[in-house]
C-alpha cells in the first residue's frame, strides 16, 4: 500500500512516461508541419515563378465549323510560348484542338483567335498555356 508519505514527490525524479510521449508527438507534429509547409512553398514557386505564359478566356462564339475564342494572353516581356484551346461538342466528343503561339515584347495580349472544328461545338476550353 501507497500512501502520501511514502510516494516520491511528484515530477522529482524525471518526467513520466506520458510527457514524454506528449513531448515526442509535438516534435513529430512540428517536424511534419514544417515539412509540408516547405513543399507547399516549392509547389508555389514552381507555379508562379517558372509559368512565364498565362491566358484567360474572356469569351466565344460559335459557328457550324469554327469556335472564335477571345483570349487575354499574359507572359514576361520577350517571352514566346503558346497556349492549346480545344472544343467539344453537345456529346462531349472533342470536336477541334489547336495551339496558338504568342511572341513578342507585349505582356498583355487581348486576341481573338479561331478553332476550326470538325462539328459544331458547344465549348471552348483553355487547356493550358507553356513557354518556349
Amino acid at each position: 500500500m501507497t500512501t502520501a508519505s511514502t510516494r516520491p514527490p511528484e515530477g522529482r525524479y524525471g518526467r513520466s512516461s506520458d510527457e514524454r510521449s506528449d513531448r515526442r508527438l509535438k516534435l513529430a507534429g512540428a517536424v511534419f508541419g514544417a515539412l509540408l509547409l516547405a513543399l507547399m512553398g516549392y509547389f508555389a514557386y514552381y507555379y508562379v515563378g517558372q509559368n512565364k505564359i498565362s491566358a484567360e478566356v474572356i469569351e466565344y462564339d460559335f459557328t457550324d465549323r469554327a469556335v472564335k475564342v477571345h483570349l487575354e494572353v499574359r507572359k514576361d516581356s520577350g517571352a514566346s510560348g503558346y497556349c492549346t484551346i480545344r472544343s467539344q461538342s453537345e456529346s462531349g466528343a472533342e470536336v477541334g484542338r489547336a495551339d496558338f503561339r504568342f511572341d513578342g515584347d507585349e505582356t498583355r495580349i487581348d486576341r481573338v483567335v479561331t478553332l476550326r472544328t470538325t462539328a459544331r461545338g458547344t465549348t471552348a476550353e483553355l487547356l493550358g498555356c507553356h513557354a518556349d
